[in-house]
């Protein structure tokens, strides 16, 4: 070329407009890493300093029952609180030397939190209600409705976020890809219910915490007031097909869009993952350490954690949970689901 000449590009390559840039992730398109009780004190010191570790998901565990008084946030014991919850009013006052606090504590913590840094990344709280719904003793799901509204407010993502005004239903609205780009998501805490051992072990009850609750949604739509509902029923427990089919009545299946099941049942090859990302549901992969060649549920190495969390999201899973409190480089991660 002749020095100082022009460069003449083909004609099709000059008239190519500039490429779009990639859309945003939705939410339902992304793999993080959860916690597994998060709230024990021998996991964390303080729930901040959970809520700082960088994890997508985190556990609490809350009993209902008459034989304790409110809402109760502890592993194994049914009438008292054992938590590391401070019921903080501000950020300052996250890591102070209050403990064992209620439901309502550990919420005001999320608040200060959230109010300290609005734009975080999006959590998922996983709940389960250790002994299920308590309503005639006042701890319902329109209870449970009141206490999440009344401490988190908009930093709620609620099921009427998802469905919006065009969505009859939550999976009329992911199936139709209505969940936001995680981008979008910046800022918002979600709520997962499932049923607790204590429940599902209970002969007496045949009312578990997520029929109850898709129960108290389908009402809520159906009266128009499903702009109250705070939180997101979950299937509990791995199985191939489509689980609605065979535990709840057709009226309720549209209202569960996040599963939940162990890791070692969703790597084992007898269920179909990519079922559920295509759908665009939420699916919780519990255990992810022991998923073969199993590692440490607590300190593996670094890498050795971060292989197993691209593993999980090779499973088409949402989030894979273990109790890697000492790795935030590896609870931070978040990968394209599915890759």
């Amino acid at each position: 070329m002749v020095a100082g000449a022009s460069v003449v590009l083909p004609s099709a390559l000059a008239s190519d407009p500039p490429k779009e840039p990639a859309a945003a992730p939705s939410y339902a398109e992304t793999t993080g890493v959860g916690v597994h009780n998060a709230y024990e004190k021998s996991t964390y010191e303080h729930f901040g300093d959970a809520l700082d570790s960088g994890a997508s998901l985190l556990e609490l565990d809350v009993w209902t029952s008459d034989f304790g008084k409110g809402w109760r946030v502890s592993h194994a014991n049914p009438v008292g609180n054992d938590n590391n919850c401070a019921g903080a009013s501000s950020a300052s006052e996250l890591r102070g030397e209050a403990a064992d606090q209620d439901f309502a504590g550990c919420l005001a913590d999320i608040r200060a939190w959230h109010e300290e840094q609005p734009d975080h990344r999006p959590v998922l709280f996983k709940v389960e209600l250790k002994d299920g719904f308590n309503d005639k003793g006042g701890r319902g799901p329109d209870e449970l409705d009141a206490l999440l509204s009344e401490q988190l407010g908009d930093a709620l993502f609620r099921p009427s976020d998802l469905t919006g005004t065009e969505h009859a239903t939550l999976d009329e609205a992911v199936r139709a890809g209505a969940w936001p780009s995680r981008d979008a998501m910046a800022g918002k805490v979600l709520f997962e219910l499932i049923p607790g051992t204590v429940e599902e072990n209970n002969p007496a009850d045949d009312l578990w915490t997520d029929e109850e609750y898709a129960t108290h949604l389908d009402s809520l739509a159906d009266a128009g007031r499903l702009d109250e509902a705070s939180a997101f029923p979950a299937v509990h427990g791995a199985e191939a097909g489509d689980p609605r089919e065979k535990r709840y009545p057709a009226e309720l299946r549209p209202w569960f869009v996040v599963f939940d099941g162990a890791a070692t049942a969703y790597a084992s090859g007898d269920i179909d993952t990519g079922w559920y990302r295509e759908r665009g549901y939420l699916l919780v992969a519990t255990g992810a350490h022991q998923v073969e060649p199993p590692i440490d549920g607590t300190k593996p190495t670094e890498q050795e954690a971060r292989d197993r969390v691209r593993e999980i999201a090779a499973l088409d899973a949402s989030f894979g949970t273990a109790d890697w409190y000492a790795l935030p480089e590896v609870l931070s991660m978040v990968l394209p689901r599915g890759a």
